[in-house]
């Protein structure tokens, strides 16, 4: 099924199963093997954000999606890690378990046209195989979507599947999520997305933390951050807790060479202030 060359956490690649659509990557997040549906295989998303790994990026959506190989790419893959000698050849000792189904890619995957129809599968196969009930459905997602129809409906399932959304918030202004996802979204637009998901469905934000041109984020960006965290425990409105990270692989946009990871005291710095709202921070580096 795929060469004998290790998966390690910083090797995030779309072809290391030789699949076009799903993809196994050591997650260091999830402490386990996480595998990825990716729907966006013509690496096509409506942002840009400037740390994203994907080659070749491009403006658009997910093209057509083929259900039947789809199907037979996760069963059969499913089917190997349950049974098969994959865990003992490619992955590291301590990670050999399967955490997650990751709806996620080369670009937004609530874009395809088919994604409920996904979710659906994935709920059949669950079933089928007898997987472990505690594998998690994840949703890896810049929330820009949330309002269509389809992808409501797919977030009450994913409740029933022991799902969970990872919802993009990378900075809580308008001005940062242009510099940052390159994306022109306003702010109410993103609260009134990301409710719809804490509604829907166990949500986190997921949040990349990292400094551009030698600047760490100050306090005004952890400040915004923070009011856009309190405005929503104010109405009563919590997400499971934050999932803080900084940048582990290289960037493949054009501003890759302003990038740069924080290192761990910076990141807790910032999480400590999350905490204090009461709200749980998970950090990877």
């Amino acid at each position: 099924m795929a060469n004998d060359s290790d998966l390690i956490v910083t090797n995030h690649s779309r072809d290391s199963a030789g699949l076009r659509y799903v993809y196994p990557v050591v997650s260091r997040r999830a402490g386990g093997v996480s595998v990825g549906i990716n729907l966006n295989i013509n690496n096509a998303c409506n942002w840009r954000c400037v740390y994203c790994q994907v080659p070749d990026l491009t403006r658009g959506t997910a093209p057509p999606v083929d259900l039947a190989l789809l199907e037979h790419e996760l069963r059969s893959f499913l089917d190997e890690l349950l049974h098969g000698d994959f865990m003992e050849r490619r992955v590291p000792e301590g990670m050999r378990r399967i955490n997650d189904i990751a709806l996620s890619g080369n670009g937004e995957p609530t874009s395809a046209e088919e994604f409920a129809q996904v979710v659906e599968l994935v709920a059949k196969l669950k079933k089928e195989l007898a997987l472990p009930a505690d594998i998690k459905l994840v949703l890896i997602t810049n929330g820009s979507l949330i309002f269509r129809e389809n992808v409501q409906q797919s977030l009450r399932r994913m409740a029933q599947l022991n799902g969970e959304v990872w919802f993009k918030l990378d900075r809580a202004s308008e001005a940062g999520m242009q510099r940052v996802n390159d994306t022109r979204i306003n702010m109410d637009k993103v609260r009134e997305n990301l409710v719809t998901a804490i509604s829907l469905c166990p949500t986190w934000l997921q949040t990349c933390w990292f400094a551009l041109d030698g600047l760490v984020p100050g306090k005004q960006e952890e400040n915004q951050y923070l009011e856009f965290l309190g405005s929503l425990l104010r109405d009563g409105i919590k997400p499971q807790g934050v999932l803080l990270y900084t940048l582990a692989r290289p960037s493949l946009q054009p501003e890759a060479p302003r990038l740069t990871a924080l290192n761990a005291p910076e990141m807790e710095t910032f999480a400590a202030r999350i905490r204090a709202l009461g709200i749980t921070v998970k950090i990877s580096s």
